[in-house]
C-alpha cells in the first residue's frame, strides 16, 4: 500500500489546469466579484454626490432623529454643493457652538450594502427568489444602521468637548469612533450577518444538493483549453483594464482636474475654473468607465466557458435509470405472484385437509 501512494509533489504535478481551475474557483470566487464591485464602486464615487438621493435621504432622517431624541435646535440641516446633506450639530461646548458635517457619497452606506449583497447572492444553491429577498433586508438593515451610527456622533462629541469645553478638535472622539467604524466595524458587523443568514438558511445543505443535481447540465465553468486567441484576448483585456486607472491616476491633467474639483467642494466656489475642472475631470472618468468595462468584459469572456455534458453520458445515465426501474418493477410483479402463490397453497392444504378429516 504505501509503495502505491503518491508523494504530494507527485499529486500536484498530476493536478491539469483545469482541475486547479476547479479548485480555485471555491475559493476565489467570493474575492474576485468583492474586487470587481469595489472597482465599479470607486468608479461610480468618483464624481461627487454620484448617490445624492440616498445622501440626502439619510441626513433628513439624521437631522429629523437628531432633533427628536436630543431636543430641539441640536441640529441645523442645509445645502452643500447642491444637494441638502449638511447637518450642522450645534452645543455650547463644541467648538463656536457648532460641528459642520455631512453625508458624503463615502458615508451613504452604498459600499456596505454592495459588500453583504454580494455576499449572498454568490451563496450558491440558495433559491435565487430567496437570496434577492434576503439582499433586500440585508440591505435595509445596513441602512437603518448607518442611521444609527450618525445618531451616535452627536453624544460622542459632546462627551468630548464636555471635558475641553470650546476648544479646537474637542470633538475628536467623535471622528475616531468615525473611523473605527468605517474601516472594521462594519465590516465585522457584515460578516456576522451573512454568517446568519448562512445558518438560518441552511444554505450548506442547499449548495450540497445543487452540487448533486447540477451532474449533466450544462454550467459556467473556467476555461480548460487555452488557444492562442485566447491568450491574446486575455492580454489585452487586462491592458484596457490598466489603462483603464492609469487614464485617471498617471494623467497629470486628470489630478489636477480632481484637486481643482475637491478644492472647489471644499470653499463651496462656483467659479469658470470649477466648471471646467468638473467637465475635465468627468470626461476622464467616463473614458476610464469605457477602458474598464471592455477589459471586464473580455476577461469574464475568455476565462470562463460553458461546460457542455457529453450526450452518451446522458444516454447512459438515462439507460440506466431505466434498467433500475425496470427492474424494481419486475422485483415487485415477482413478489406479488410469489404472494399470490403462497395464499392459493395455503388454501388448497387447508381444503384437502377438511376433506381428509
Amino acid at each position: 500500500m504505501a509503495e502505491d501512494s503518491k508523494s504530494l509533489v507527485e499529486e500536484v504535478e498530476d493536478l491539469s489546469w483545469g482541475e486547479f481551475g476547479k479548485l480555485a474557483s471555491g475559493y476565489l470566487r467570493i474575492p474576485l466579484a468583492l474586487v470587481f464591485v469595489e472597482m465599479l464602486y470607486w468608479f461610480i464615487t468618483q464624481p461627487t454626490n454620484t448617490l445624492g438621493l440616498i445622501q440626502e435621504s439619510e441626513a433628513w432622517i439624521w437631522y429629523q432623529l437628531t432633533e427628536l431624541i436630543y431636543g430641539p435646535g441640536s441640529a441645523t440641516l442645509s445645502e452643500y454643493n447642491g444637494w441638502t446633506t449638511l447637518v450642522t450639530l450645534n452645543h455650547p461646548d463644541f467648538w463656536y457652538g457648532e460641528i459642520r458635517l455631512y453625508v458624503s457619497d463615502e458615508c451613504a452606506g452604498v459600499h456596505e450594502m454592495l459588500f453583504i449583497t454580494v455576499l449572498i447572492m454568490m451563496s450558491s444553491g440558495v433559491p435565487q427568489r430567496l437570496r434577492i429577498k434576503s439582499a433586500a433586508v440585508a440591505c435595509g438593515i445596513v441602512y437603518v444602521l448607518n442611521i444609527a451610527r450618525l445618531l451616535a456622533l452627536y453624544p460622542i462629541a459632546i462627551s468630548g468637548c464636555v471635558e475641553n469645553p470650546n476648544m479646537m478638535n474637542c470633538e475628536q472622539p467623535m471622528h475616531e469612533f468615525h473611523a473605527f467604524v468605517y474601516q472594521w466595524g462594519f465590516l465585522i458587523v457584515l460578516i456576522l450577518m451573512w454568517l446568519v443568514w448562512f445558518k438560518w438558511v441552511n444554505a450548506g445543505d442547499m449548495i450540497r444538493k445543487e452540487q448533486m443535481s447540477s451532474k449533466g447540465k450544462w454550467k459556467f465553468i473556467y476555461r480548460n483549453k487555452w488557444t492562442n486567441l485566447h491568450k491574446t484576448a486575455l492580454v489585452a483585456s487586462i491592458v484596457l483594464l490598466f489603462g483603464a486607472f492609469a487614464n485617471v491616476w498617471l494623467d497629470a491633467d486628470a489630478m489636477q482636474a480632481k484637486e481643482t474639483v475637491d478644492a472647489c467642494d471644499y470653499f463651496s466656489s462656483v467659479t469658470e475654473s470649477c466648471g471646467d475642472a468638473r467637465n475635465a475631470w468627468a470626461q476622464e472618468i467616463q473614458t476610464s468607465w469605457s477602458l474598464a468595462t471592455l477589459g471586464l468584459v473580455g476577461i469574464a469572456s475568455t476565462v470562463i466557458a460553458i461546460d457542455r455534458p457529453d450526450k452518451e453520458v446522458k444516454v447512459n445515465s438515462d439507460s440506466d435509470s431505466t434498467d433500475e426501474e425496470l427492474s424494481d418493477s419486475t422485483n415487485e410483479k415477482n413478489i406479488k405472484i410469489t404472494n399470490i402463490t403462497i395464499k392459493d397453497s395455503v388454501v388448497i392444504d387447508s381444503i384437502i385437509g377438511s376433506a381428509e378429516e
